[in-house]
């Protein structure tokens, strides 16, 4: 497992809302002390769609591209998350955002733990091995 933490874009929503959770303490942790926190397109995305001030969106915009963020072949990544999407709906397990599979996609890929506030992610890791990726 590689040193470091994604969190997903529930916690980032958290986080700017100023919502009080352990996933938000920790990434607030991670940012403080400036360990590694890794972001990837997707979760870029999500977060950045959902601001709508102009000037709050350079400033974030500008504090995400100053993390690590996950760069893979997008094809690949699609491939990965269709098949992690349907490993589990093979299983009888839906996932509600098809975007979940494409971050864990990236969590598994790269052994990076994700950090959420989402059910589905538990589905996912409980039910898919990293040994796939």
């Amino acid at each position: 497992m590689r040193e470091g933490l994604i969190f997903d874009t529930s916690v980032w929503i958290d986080f700017f809302n100023g919502t009080k959770a352990e996933e938000v303490n920790l990434l607030t942790f991670y940012l403080q002390e400036d360990l590694p926190v890794y972001t990837c397109p997707v979760i870029i995305q999500e977060v950045l769609q959902g601001i709508h001030n102009d000037l709050q969106f350079k400033k974030v915009k500008d504090s995400f591209l100053a993390l690590h963020y996950l760069v893979e072949n997008p094809v690949e990544a699609a491939i990965g998350a269709a098949e992690i999407y349907r490993t589990l709906r093979k299983k009888g397990i839906t996932i509600r955002k098809s975007n979940d599979c494409l971050i864990a996609w990236f969590a598994l890929k790269n052994a990076i733990k994700v950090i959420h506030r989402d059910r589905d992610f538990d589905l996912i890791f409980k039910n898919i091995k990293q040994t796939n990726f």
